[in-house]
């Protein structure tokens, strides 16, 4: 049996994915009228977990949503308030239009499994059992669901002092779903290997169904090309690691800061973040979020130029990106 083809970044991950279906799709089919290049059965093995985002110019990513949604699967949250702030085309995915059911993988995964997954594998190093559910018996139950999920579910594995993570999908956007899940699921395997005390190991994902809208591919075209070309490149940024003493009480103070800032209830200058008493790297995930609340309560204002310039660089490449008409001149990523 052949394993998964094993890459260093999920940035070369999306590219392999990308022209497979774009140059070799083996179904093209219409489910629910959504018109798509299909195939079947894919996978991929990343080496560092840490580089799990894009960096190409002609396919900006939004770090602050990817950040967001993170969080919202380690607080096991389901409400829509949240999600909806960071991405408003998620309120699709609700039937009652305040929560979310399917795609809350957290609210499945950390309101009990998790701590038992933990326990697990403290007791037990080598064990093959830890796996956090997602999908259910009664999934399918609502044919008229508009939220299926569409990750079944995540196994832990340790060993050698590694902390591996292997995700089953049964469906992936290429282009859309397929880079905000590598980002939330390995964040959540760094974490995970944090509160074990064990290095971070290999992430693997596996996918039944890996698709590509018809109607994405001409736009498609230049990622396609630039991720090409990035092969055998240094990485344009180095990731960075998440500090060795991160905890639940770490999640809970950032998502305290993620609320007053959602709701306009405060708002952070550069120099206001540096003085919370957070390690730089929770330091910078705040001021991503007081980035979004300019973008979204300021607007059309310049975002500030001082907390851009505090960002990461890799970071403030992808917000220059995501939101060029929103940059100060002074900032030019």
């Amino acid at each position: 049996m052949l394993a998964a083809p094993t890459l260093p970044s999920f940035q070369r991950a999306y590219g392999q994915a990308l022209e497979h279906l774009v140059t070799t799709p083996q179904f093209t089919n219409q489910p629910r009228g959504n018109h798509s290049q299909e195939a079947l059965g894919l996978s991929f093995t990343i080496t560092d977990p840490r580089a799990r985002t894009l960096f190409l110019e002609s396919r900006p990513v939004n770090p602050i949503y990817h950040h967001a949604e993170a969080l919202w699967y380690l607080g096991g949250r389901n409400d829509l308030d949240m999600i909806g702030y960071y991405a408003p085309r998620r309120r699709l995915d609700s039937a009652d239009g305040t929560t979310i059911d399917g795609s809350a993988y957290g609210k499945r995964m950390f309101n009990g499994p998790f701590d038992q997954v933990l326990a697990l594998l403290r007791s037990e190093a080598d064990s093959k059992r830890a796996f956090l559910p997602v999908f259910w018996p009664g999934a399918l139950d609502d044919p008229a669901s508009p939220d299926v999920p569409c990750l079944v579910g995540l196994q832990l594995l340790a060993r050698e002092g590694k902390l591996h993570m292997v995700a089953f999908m049964r469906a992936n956007d290429a282009n859309r779903g397929l880079i905000a899940d590598v980002f939330s699921f390995t964040f959540i395997q760094e974490f995970t290997a944090r509160l074990l005390g064990l290095e971070l190991g290999t992430y693997t994902h596996h996918v039944g169904s890996m698709h590509l809208a018809v109607a994405e591919l001409p736009r498609l075209t230049d990622a396609l090309t630039e991720a090409a070309h990035s092969v055998g490149l240094p990485p344009r940024f180095t990731p960075t690691s998440m500090p060795a003493d991160s905890g639940w009480g770490t999640i809970r103070q950032i998502l305290v800061h993620e609320q007053v800032l959602r709701t306009n209830q405060m708002q952070y200058t550069a120099k206001d973040i540096a003085a919370l008493g957070l390690p730089s790297y929770w330091q910078e995930t705040v001021r991503l979020f007081e980035v979004q609340r300019q973008l979204v309560h300021c607007a059309a204002d310049p975002v500030d130029a001082e907390l851009l310039a505090a960002l990461t660089p890799a970071h403030r490449w992808q917000v220059a990106r995501r939101w060029p008409r929103r940059m100060p001149a002074e900032v030019t990523g």
